[in-house]
């Protein structure tokens, strides 16, 4: 029945609503036809029974005659609005997986200066060692010589043709428009666009070869592979934000890698490009490593980790072991640690202020891995730090003024939940870290002179991992200095008990001195780690 005041207005209104959903008219082609369907004489006798209040009229005669009117008049619901393409507004191209194009990119003239330098080579076919200036005539940095020489199956023909590199690089010009994207095509495997740890070998032992600061390591083969190895860790710890094992081209992007590579051809020292090549800092993480592996087999145990520094906490070693942070399957399930994996531990443990050392603590510290640091977490891991300060005749803060401190310290911004993006905004998070899981910088923390980070000035801009590599580098090459003093002369045999086995290497003295190699069944196999989604990220980057 209609409503009151206005009942066949409300009535005409419901079966407005009924028929347009039956037949999924648009609202507003409704509102067009009304005048029409008001005039139309074999519907007045309808309207006038919906006038007075009547519900007596059958839809389906009403559907009929609305489908005729429509149909009469060629009308078609969607065309109205329609939008001309002249009327349209183009929306442009923001995505660029390859880089953005270049609009004024002269492919032919490319090609012309390549085939001119090819004509210099016999049979207009280049070898490794003619591959520095087929770069430069590419316009990349000499250093890319491996990967250009590579991708064109230089490896398997010990040669380049230049119809090859002609056809790959007119293809690569046209595919990847900026160094990024052209980096990852060349190392990548053929059909990925990624890179994983081994696409770095055949480019970093070239840099071993050829690098004129390097020369030394020629001497030394056995340790080349951990000298790559050291550099690969510390790209994929400084670019793979996503810690995924992969390195994409948009991670290369935001990372400054392709600039210390240029670098690489204008620096004659290695150790200056401190990110990645630096030999002193290889130095020192390996020397660190062998003094730690006894057995010399390149894995280390629980409990020789600990003796890297008696004060870091054992339930946060067995974190790290737990495999929450390392990237080899099996070695986490034997309860050993890689070489490889060691090179995270230390730079991680010497420099907590870096997103990735940040990420690496925050996620042995999340024991549900839920992504927040509860106040449960905090209090497992402060229960041995207790613990150890009763040991040192110190008596400890209570947990309830630790949190409170901590608390105010990262500031979070939900109560009583920690979240890795509170770390990182706090500024302060080896404070934090070292409060719960290393007793001797927590105490340096609490006993530091609030001026001494002003008085010290001599490198503002260096990291806390490159003070400790410098420091720990001066130390271990005074010691050298000191054995070979005690030699009188004579050849160091290399003392068994003071595993300084490496060679060394100071450009800062001009000096050149190779010590005892260890047995060269231990070399490690860069091959053997299982990369694959070991490193799902879990976290908001």
């Amino acid at each position: 029945m209609g409503q009151p005041g206005n009942p066949g207005r409300a009535t005409l209104w419901g079966y407005r609503k009924h028929l347009i959903r039956g037949n999924s008219v648009p609202v507003d082609a409704m509102r067009t036809k009304d005048l029409s369907l008001r005039q139309d004489p074999d519907l007045r006798k309808e309207l006038a029974m919906l006038a007075r209040g009547c519900d007596c009229v059958l839809p389906s005669r009403f559907k009929r005659r609305l489908k005729a009117i429509q149909q009469g008049q060629q009308v078609q619901p969607g065309k109205e609005e329609t939008i001309s393409p002249e009327n349209s507004e183009t929306i442009p191209k923001f995505y660029f997986p390859g880089g953005k194009p270049k609009g004024n990119l002269n492919i032919n003239a490319h090609i012309i200066r390549i085939q001119k330098i090819f004509s210099q080579f016999p049979n207009e076919k280049a070898s490794i060692e003619d591959m520095g200036k087929v770069a430069k005539a590419c316009e990349c940095p000499l250093y890319w010589k491996t990967p250009l020489f590579h991708s064109t199956g230089g490896d398997k023909t010990g040669f380049v043709s230049v119809h090859n590199f002609t056809a790959m690089w007119i293809k690569m010009l046209q595919t990847c428009h900026d160094d990024a994207s052209k980096f990852v095509h060349l190392l990548a495997k053929p059909g990925r666009c990624y890179l994983e740890q081994e696409d770095f070998i055949p480019f970093l032992q070239d840099v071993v070869n050829s690098h004129a600061s390097l020369a030394f390591l020629k001497k030394a083969s056995d340790f080349h592979s951990r000298y790559i190895t050291t550099v690969i860790q510390r790209i994929f710890y400084n670019v793979n934000r996503s810690w995924t094992g992969r390195i994409s081209s948009s991670e290369l992007r935001r990372s400054n890698f392709l600039e210390n590579v240029a670098l690489l051809e204008e620096e004659t020292d290695v150790n200056q490009l401190t990110d990645y090549f630096s030999y002193e800092h290889f130095y020192v993480i390996y020397c660190k490593f062998w003094e730690l592996d006894t057995d010399h087999d390149l894995y280390i145990s629980q409990s020789e980790l600990a003796q890297h520094s008696h004060q870091v906490s054992r339930k946060i070693i067995e974190r790290i072991f737990s495999g929450t942070v390392t990237r080899n399957k099996r070695t986490s399930k034997d309860g050993r640690m890689s070489y490889a994996d060691f090179v995270w531990f230390l730079i991680s443990e010497e420099d907590k202020k870096t997103s990735t050392s940040i990420e690496y603590w925050f996620r042995c510290m999340d024991l549900d891995g839920d992504g927040v640091l509860s106040m449960y977490e905090l209090e497992y891991f402060y229960q041995e730090q207790c613990h150890k300060l009763e040991s040192m005749s110190i008596e400890p803060l209570p947990f309830e003024d630790c949190l409170c401190q901590m608390l105010d310290l990262v500031n979070p911004q939900t109560q009583g939940k920690i979240t890795l993006c509170d770390l990182k905004r706090c500024k302060m998070s080896h404070v934090f870290f070292d409060t719960f899981f290393n007793i001797e910088k927590y105490l340096e923390h609490e006993q530091r002179d609030p001026f001494s980070g002003l008085r010290d000035q001599s490198n503002p801009y260096a990291s806390d991992w490159e003070k400790y590599a410098s420091e720990e580098y001066d130390v271990l090459l005074a010691e050298e200095m000191a054995n070979e003093q005690e030699d009188n002369g004579y050849e160091n045999t290399h003392n068994p008990v003071n595993h300084r086995m490496l060679g060394e290497f100071s450009l800062r003295t001009g000096k050149t001195h190779l010590f005892e190699l260890p047995d060269p069944q231990y070399t490690l196999d860069m091959y053997e780690y299982d990369y694959e989604d070991d490193f799902e990220c879990r976290f908001p980057m």
